[in-house]
């Protein structure tokens, strides 16, 4: 969701904040996996990015405005509800990189709630509309 808009430094942090995030649980779940694909085909990455972990210490150099601040969370945030839950290690990740990113709590609560609200909609639209 918005992620075309960023630049070709932000696309490849992204994808690799992405992997760091999924795997901070200890699991890929498929879904996981299928939204990271969805990502990569959105940001028109293919196979050319690996996915390695990145260091939260630069995000805020790379993502440097709060537009591309707030795509990066609300995306990372769709990510760790994908699999049906927010685990408390990807919660944790989050909040980090909200600090980071200079987004105070309230803000990043909105945009959890936001989130969530997306999922469900994704969710019920998937089972009325496109269940075989």
């Amino acid at each position: 969701m918005w992620l075309s808009s960023l630049s070709d430094t932000q696309r490849d942090a992204l994808i690799r904040l992405a992997h760091t995030v999924v795997v901070s649980d200890g699991l890929l779940d498929p879904n996981e996996e299928f939204m990271l694909d969805e990502f990569k085909r959105e940001m028109a990455l293919g196979s050319k990015s690996n996915g390695d972990e990145v260091a939260t210490g630069d995000l805020s150099q790379v993502f440097d405005t709060p537009r591309t601040r707030r795509i990066a969370i609300i995306n990372l945030l769709r990510l760790s509800y994908v699999d049906g839950e927010f685990d408390v290690e990807e919660e944790c990740l989050l909040k980090q990189i909200a600090v980071l990113f200079k987004i105070e709590e309230m803000e990043f609560r909105r945009m959890d709630s936001w989130v969530r609200r997306l999922m469900s909609l994704e969710n019920e639209a998937s089972n009325q509309f496109l269940a075989e």
